[in-house]
């Protein structure tokens, strides 16, 4: 089998990285430097080009804690990319040469969170598959909720009885440039209160990022008599967008504005012809390990449950 050159990322690799990753069969925009480095400061980076004689063919967003290597504990996915015409046997080799270049830099676990696949349109299980093979196991596995905008809408009677009702309010859909109110007035507050807990990304991050990926990152937020009651932040690629964040205060909870948002936005994208609409995993930390109400509220929306798979190899 053909061995591939394997070498870390360095700043030197910014256009060729880019360039790749904008023509590849299976990556998004959080793939792109300019995401991935938001937040560089909290990762030791360990992204690898692979490259056939001097063509590079794939490429792994990733990071190094110690002996361990992940792909990428930034990013909700990550897993090897390539190129629209790459074979399921050059896949094969192409990982041979990878776990032979992460033993060579003493490292003793490899964990590996793939795209989910209805984030691509020309299947990418081959890297699945070929891991296991070399002793990979799964590591967890997670409900991914997600509508498949392609069939005809499932939302519940119940919602849309509610929807019906919502209407006739005074509720006003906003797409925002900005992100501060909802980050400041709904978002943080909501979090701080239900979960002790931050999003994710800072308003100064998410405002960046925004700025680099304005076609990708989007904010939609529901007012009612001027004031900001709910809001939805989107992440959208060419075949999927994803409600990154969702909140509602409290006078947007006793109004439902969140689920008239949720309404909105599926119907909207289902008609812009995108092909699946993300609510994220509903995982949880008790007994049952996820959240039941969040699984219900998600599958009143239309949701239907999709895998989402993490992998660990053991390199020694």
């Amino acid at each position: 089998m053909k061995n591939y050159s394997v070498r870390q990322y360095q700043v030197s690799d910014y256009d060729i990285w880019n360039a790749f990753i904008s023509k590849a069969k299976n990556a998004t925009f959080l793939f792109h430097r300019d995401f991935m480095e938001y937040h560089k400061e909290r990762f030791q980076d360990f992204s690898l080009l692979i490259f056939d004689e001097e063509k590079l063919i794939t490429v792994m967003p990733a990071n190094q804690v110690g002996k361990t290597v992940y792909s990428h504990q930034g990013l909700t996915y990550g897993g090897l990319v390539y190129s629209t015409k790459i074979t399921a046997e050059k896949v094969a080799g192409i990982i041979d040469s990878l776990l032979s270049f992460l033993k060579e830099k003493g490292m003793q676990f490899f964990y590996f969170n793939p795209i989910p696949s209805f984030y691509t349109s020309g299947g990418n299980h081959e890297i699945d598959f070929f891991l296991i093979k070399k002793g990979a196991f799964l590591d967890k596995k997670e409900m991914n909720m997600a509508i498949n905008l392609a069939m005809p809408l499932t939302i519940s009677k119940s919602k849309l009885k509610h929807f019906k009702r919502i209407e006739d309010l005074d509720l006003e859909i906003v797409e925002e440039d900005q992100l501060e109110s909802f980050w400041k007035l709904v978002l943080e507050p909501r979090l701080h209160e239900k979960y002790n807990a931050k999003p994710v990304h800072t308003l100064q991050e998410i405002t960046k990022l925004k700025e680099k990926f304005p076609n990708n990152i989007k904010q939609f937020s529901v007012y009612y008599n001027n004031e900001i009651i709910a809001g939805i932040t989107i992440f959208e690629t060419d075949r999927v967008v994803k409600s990154q964040y969702g909140a509602t205060i409290k006078k947007g909870g006793e109004l439902r504005a969140l689920d008239f948002l949720f309404i909105n936005l599926i119907k909207k994208y289902k008609r812009e012809g995108k092909l699946f609409f993300d609510m994220g995993i509903v995982n949880d930390s008790n007994e049952e390990g996820y959240h039941a109400g969040l699984l219900k509220q998600k599958e009143e929306l239309g949701c239907a449950v999709y895998g989402q798979d993490f992998y660990k190899m053991n390199l020694i």
